[in-house]
């Protein structure tokens, strides 16, 4: 038994590293840049319902980073999946409430807005201000934004709907089990 559902865990974690990837890649023009929409990061809040997922999201990301050819992109941009993962994780294992669906849309928001917006600001220097403080505060906030209407228009209804069906709850309790 043990060995099936881990199995099943891995197995998932490359499915959805496999379709983050493919979602990310495949609407290159609006998910990379200073003002990016990301529909793949609909998947982060997956942690909320599947602990493993965590990591074929970070496992994702590096792949749809490795697109850009940028090691800060693929360290940081993955580093903020990774640590957004994990606190959507923390959120639903606090249980299913409106609260805490909302806290596990807000990380995902939370960290790529920080760190992505460094990125953008520092290492691929696009300076929207004269002031690197102020070109930093853009692009976190068009970073943010841009996270912000994926995680709440997309995310969030994902997570209040999927476990109102059957087929998916039964298969986010078999992956699951320990």
């Amino acid at each position: 038994m043990y060995a099936k559902s881990a199995t099943l865990r891995l197995a998932t974690a490359a499915v959805i590293a496999a379709i983050y990837a493919a979602l990310t890649i495949g609407l290159a023009p609006i998910s990379y840049g200073p003002v990016q929409f990301r529909v793949s990061e609909v998947l982060t809040v997956l942690p909320f319902l599947i602990p493993s997922s965590v990591y074929g999201l970070a496992v994702g990301c590096v792949l749809a980073n490795l697109y850009t050819g940028s090691v800060l992109d693929i360290v940081f941009g993955s580093l903020a999946t990774l640590l957004a993962g994990f606190t959507t994780m923390y959120a639903g294992k606090k249980g299913s409430t409106a609260k805490n669906r909302f806290f596990g849309c807000l990380m995902p928001v939370v960290f790529n807005a920080v760190i992505v917006g460094a990125v953008l600001t520092w290492g691929y220097q696009i300076q929207a201000f004269s002031t690197p403080l102020a070109s930093y505060g853009f692009n976190a906030l068009t970073v943010g934004l841009g996270e912000a209407v994926v995680l709440y228009a997309l995310g969030y209804p994902l997570l209040t709907q999927l476990p109102k069906i059957k087929g998916a709850r039964v298969f986010i309790d078999r992956v699951n089990r320990k």
